[in-house]
């Protein structure tokens, strides 16, 4: 699966046993330009009220930056969809 800004999720197949794999997503910070798969649970998600408000961070594994990036409708249904922790505000 990819969606636009170059946040792509991977999963493998489902195994054997009926389970499937653990979701990792490609991701770049926009300050040392590094790239990366980061797991589910070191992504968190926010809706918000409005496009605006709606977005995704995470801690660049490289540099240590704190990265912002907007979610829309496709990002939020990746992220949702692999594990990340969701936060709604209003």
């Amino acid at each position: 699966m990819s969606g636009p800004r170059g946040v792509r999720a991977a999963a493998g197949p489902p195994g054997r046993s009926g389970t499937v794999e653990p979701v990792s997503f490609k991701a770049a910070c926009t300050d040392c330009r590094a790239r990366f798969e980061l797991p589910a649970g070191a992504l968190r998600l926010v809706i918000g009220g409005s496009r605006r408000t709606t977005f995704y961070s995470f801690t660049c594994p490289e540099c240590g930056a704190c990265v912002r990036k907007p979610a829309g409708e496709r990002i939020v249904e990746l992220l949702t969809g692999g594990g990340v922790s969701t936060l709604r505000s209003i």
